[in-house]
């Protein structure tokens, strides 16, 4: 989803919290990415302003003596000091952080002394402490929080931000002095860091002539607009798409907390006494499962499918063609036929041709099992004597019924098990116990920039304290869809810092008073944010950079798609699936149900994730402007050319409104969930071989993979963990394709 913050300079890979799920069907949650806008965060090293820097900006440090960036929070591990700071804070302290790193950066361009990796590298590494620091918080923000006065600073500061990357990725001198630095007798980490900058700066343009470099900087520059203007149009399509019901007749079959909910939204948008569908931010929608009412299900599916594609100031469609058409002009600047050969380059896929390739051993078994699942839905339509062909916005509430016959389980059954702060400290906190030794204590003296967030201190197998984590699990109106994961704080020895983390998620509010009941699909999302919040937590590395989750796209989802496993494990379940009344365990029956049920419909789960990340590759595999024809138009055909067109099993993203790729750091690289789900599924299977969930398991888990960030080439990495290469059979046998 997506992610974790990189330093600013590097405008080739734009960087986001983990965020949207890539599928709302028992299997991978993730990040977002959101979305979210085009966050160029900086990592959060402290270089000290030089005395003559210092006398430069007496004035603005004077008149910005109460701004809480200026410094670090006072508060432990540097948590953010939410009760300080406004949204007039973030202008000024952008302004000053711009100058103080373009200064770090003189400084170390004009050394006289010879490159060293002190004076050059980590001196990089190290600056752009106060940008660092404001920028992270304001992201955040603006994904979770965010306001007019925010949402107009990020569309002014989005080609600002791109052009001060530019200014320091495409600084030749620095370029030049990089490369002299010498690593033979630096640290294998250190080496690694070197490493790390030399091929960002070469991806980012160093090597490009002057003339080019130029290009460069202007296409960049609106491609960071066009990004945060896509991210912003579809945050009030999402929020303006939303359906207004009247009658409550029309909400037939939802749960009485969902009708409450909806009226409470409604009520909420000035329309009290009706009922308000907000959307989520796929295609798909969770309540048409219930809606048995199909003229309101047409409503509700055809409002999030037309939701970015109106014809109003929110359209997002020629956004999209200028984003488009912008990507590929830079990958041929670098000499590349398209702008996902220049992308992958640095992923573990390393060409568009690999990533295509997984996408294509999953789309023919995927598209026949749900072939056969459609006609086990229309077999019901048809003794219901329905008179009509399954639609898209009949697929959930059919399949749902599908489900309820062959297995027996019905979700409304299962959801009063799920109550939210249960299966987060007995479900999620308890399988990290088990496997990892950690334990965790309720923060409420941190401040929260929102009432709905709640924190956490963890503490590690030692009992030592390791980290503040923090959780935000309600939609509302000013958040991006989806659910990820982001630092505040990003782990690193170096800079003596530890980790603090954030999870979002858009779980439905309950009505005042009503419990916070969640479906297994949002167990899951919990899960696989806290994978994520892992990888963070255990970060061991010395710099900032290459700490904790800061790694490829194709390996990030990783660590938070295997953490779902837990979820279904019999000692994890019993411990969490609580009936919020009674707090009886779930029946053992009900359980049994669960587990049986848990490779129904991934014919269609599988289609709609393998179409949306089809979708993404051909918009970035385009090596010409005429194949940039309008973008319904586009769609159709890439999705016909793959045998992906069917009508109904759309993608789980359409292309208006498929924010990891247009408004996040998805961009060739949604196939990213399913390159990470062959290795989850793999590791998965070696650890139920080697003992299933104990210590010595998670300890290994940990010390190969949770805790090497991107100090270490991550290939042989999980070669370490599993003494094999990875293999897709049992990611083809997790989704029930093969036995």
């Amino acid at each position: 989803m997506e992610m974790i913050s990189k330093k600013i300079q590097f405008n080739y890979s734009l960087t986001f919290p983990y965020f949207y799920s890539p599928n709302n069907s028992y299997s991978m949650k993730n990040i977002k990415t959101s979305l979210l806008v085009a966050i160029l965060a900086f990592n959060t090293g402290n270089m000290m302003i030089n005395a003559q820097q210092k006398k430069a900006t007496a004035t603005t440090e004077k008149a910005m003596n109460n701004n809480p960036f200026l410094k670090k929070s006072t508060l432990q591990y540097q948590a953010p000091e939410f009760d300080k700071i406004k949204d007039g804070h973030f202008k000024p302290a952008f302004e000053f952080g711009l100058k103080e790193q373009l200064a770090n950066i003189d400084k170390i361009v004009n050394d006289k002394a010879a490159p060293t990796f002190e004076n050059t590298v980590l001196a990089l590494e190290n600056s752009g402490a106060t940008l660092g620091r404001a920028t992270i918080i304001f992201y955040n923000l603006t994904s979770s929080n965010t306001n007019d006065d925010l949402q107009k600073l990020e569309e002014e500061f989005a080609p600002i931000f791109a052009a001060h990357s530019d200014k320091i990725s495409l600084n030749e001198k620095l370029y030049k002095r990089i490369k002299a630095v010498k690593t033979d007798k630096l640290d294998a980490e250190s080496k690694r860091l070197t490493e790390f900058y030399l091929t960002n700066f070469e991806l980012a343009g160093a090597n490009l002539s002057a003339e080019n470099k130029e290009k460069l900087k202007e296409i960049n520059q609106q491609l960071a607009t066009l990004a945060t203007q896509f991210s912003n149009k579809l945050l009030e399509a999402r929020k303006n798409g939303a359906v207004l019901i009247s009658d409550v007749k029309e909400l037939d079959g939802l749960s009485a907390d969902d009708i409450a909910a909806a009226s409470a939204d409604a009520e909420k948008a000035g329309q009290k006494g009706k009922y308000l569908l907000v959307l989520q931010n796929t295609t798909q929608q969770p309540l048409l499962q219930n809606l048995k009412n199909r003229a309101t299900r047409e409503k509700l599916y055809k409002a999030s499918w037309t939701r970015a594609e109106k014809g109003d100031a929110n359209d997002t469609r020629e956004t999209v063609e200028k984003l488009a058409k912008l990507r590929l002009q830079k990958a041929q600047l670098f000499g590349k036929k398209n702008f996902a050969e220049w992308s992958l380059q640095d992923q573990m896929a390393k060409t568009p041709e690999a990533a295509m390739g997984l996408l294509a051993q999953l789309a023919k078994p995927a598209v026949e099992t749900a072939d056969r699942e459609a006609k086990e839905i229309q077999e019901v339509i048809d003794a219901q004597k329905g008179g009509f062909k399954v639609e898209p916005w009949d697929w959930n509430f059919y399949s749902e019924q599908v489900r309820k016959a062959k297995y027996d389980l019905d979700d409304n059954e299962i959801k009063p098990y799920f109550e939210v702060t249960t299966a987060l400290e007995k479900g999620v906190f308890y399988a990290a116990e088990k496997f990892y030794g950690i334990t965790f204590k309720v923060r409420k003296d941190l401040p929260v920039y929102h009432p709905d967030v709640v924190a956490y201190e963890v503490f590690d197998r030692d009992g030592k304290s390791l980290a503040l984590y923090y959780l935000d699990f309600y939609t509302r109106s000013n958040k991006s869809g989806g659910a990820w994961m982001n630092n505040f704080v990003q782990q690193s020895h170096q800079l003596g810092q530890k980790p603090v983390i954030v999870n979002v998620y858009n779980f439905q509010k309950p009505a005042p008073g009503k419990p916070s009941l969640i479906s297994y699909d949002d167990v899951e999302t919990l899960f696989h944010e806290f994978g994520h919040t892992l990888h963070g937590l255990f970060a061991d590395q010395k710099y900032a950079s290459i700490s904790g989750a800061n790694t490829p796209r194709d390996f990030v989802e990783f660590p938070s798609q295997i953490n779902e496993h837990f979820a279904l494990e019999p000692e994890i379940l019993k411990n969490y699936a609580l009936h919020y009344q009674t707090k009886q365990p779930m029946p053992q029956a009900l359980i049994d149900k669960i587990k049986k049920a848990s490779n129904f419909n991934q014919g269609y789960a599988t289609t709609e994730l393998v179409a949306a990340a089809t979708l993404d590759m051909n918009w970035h595999t385009v090596t010409s402007d005429s194949q940039l024809i309008p973008v319904l138009d586009f769609e159709k055909q890439a999705l016909n050319k793959y045998g992906l067109l069917v009508p109904q099993m759309p993608p789980r993203y359409h292309t208006p409104y498929f924010a990891h790729i247009w408004g996040g750091g998805y961009s060739a690289g949604y196939y990213a969930y399913l390159w990470s789900e062959t290795l989850d599924s793999d590791a998965w299977e070696w650890i139920k071989a080697n003992g299933g969930i104990t210590r010595e398991n998670g300890d290994r888990f940990r010390k190969y993979i949770l805790s090497v960030g991107n100090s270490v080439d991550l290939n042989k990495a999980f070669e370490g963990f599993t003494g094999h290469k990875a293999d897709i059979k049992p990611l083809l046998r997790s989704r029930g394709f093969i036995k």
